[in-house]
């Protein structure tokens, strides 16, 4: 059995398969694409070497001109310090050492580097993972992996200080899609390269009799009016920088020079 939760080889299988798709389903790409945009522009810097480490480079060439497109792998091929932006671009959340691909990109980057991150997490196909689930018992008794778990906010912010990122931010973007079914749904994900890609997923193929079941169970939960299901996908985004001396500092517990209930424009009130 193996210690990784993640089979590194069906999801290359599931990334070439939705590459080649004769209807690719990219649409949250792109809105991250559009996203990382947004964020760089807020950012009062040029730079000039720039990572995006991605499954769909085809994609990613549009987010910033020139960019070295790095494969999505365990082991990023990286030289370290070479880059002054890396970009992980929707990887992250199907990786088996999400801290150690953050370490890696650190590493890639000049001091006072950008580090760049979105992925799935906290609430993403939760729509999908309970129908799933509620089938699974009524068909088979228990629970077997079938949509991988999700990190939340709070989580991912602590990740990018373990990995030893200076001023760290996390935020998410929720995205709500409609469906007209959750079979639609199905083959958007297989669109997407996200299929189950866990070590320890059911190998067999789904039989229709579990299909419909999902499908009834997610109509009689999540239907959205008379016609379509919603299907969530929370879109986390990090941010840190590679450490740099002239980077800001915190300020020492007790060296603020204002106090807080003047900013507040409210009456301090002492112990009685």
């Amino acid at each position: 059995m193996s210690h990784e939760l993640f089979d590194p080889q069906a999801l290359a299988r599931s990334r070439a398969r939705a590459r080649t798709c004769a209807a690719p389903a990219m649409f949250l790409h792109e809105r991250a694409v559009s996203q990382i945009k947004e964020r760089l522009e807020e950012v009062n810097r040029t730079f000039t070497s720039v990572a995006i480490v991605t499954a769909f480079p085809e994609i990613w060439a549009e987010c910033v001109p020139n960019a070295t497109m790095v494969p999505e792998a365990e082991t990023l091929d990286f030289r370290d310090g070479k880059y002054d932006l890396v970009i992980h671009a929707l990887s992250l959340h199907c990786s088996n050492d999400p801290v150690g691909q953050m370490i890696q990109s650190r590493n890639a980057l000049h001091p006072d580097g950008l580090f760049l991150a979105v992925l799935f997490g906290g609430q993403t196909l939760h729509e999908l993972r309970t129908s799933i689930a509620e089938a699974e018992v009524k068909l088979h008794g228990g629970l077997s992996p079938r949509v991988a778990p999700m990190a939340e906010l709070r989580d991912l912010g602590g990740l990018l200080q373990r990995a030893g990122f200076a001023l760290p931010v996390a935020d998410c973007d929720k995205v709500t899609v409609t469906y007209t079914s959750a079979v639609d749904l199905m083959h958007d994900l297989r669109a997407m390269g996200e299929v189950n890609v866990m070590h320890e997923r059911r190998k067999t193929t789904l039989t229709t009799r579990f299909i419909t079941l999902v499908t009834d169970i997610y109509n009689t939960n999540f239907k959205q009016d008379m016609k379509t299901i919603s299907a969530t996908f929370d879109m986390m985004y990090l941010t840190g920088w590679a450490p740099d001396p002239s980077q800001q500092k915190p300020l020492r517990p007790g060296s603020a020079v204002a106090r807080l209930a003047d900013a507040l424009g409210v009456e301090e009130f002492g112990e009685p």
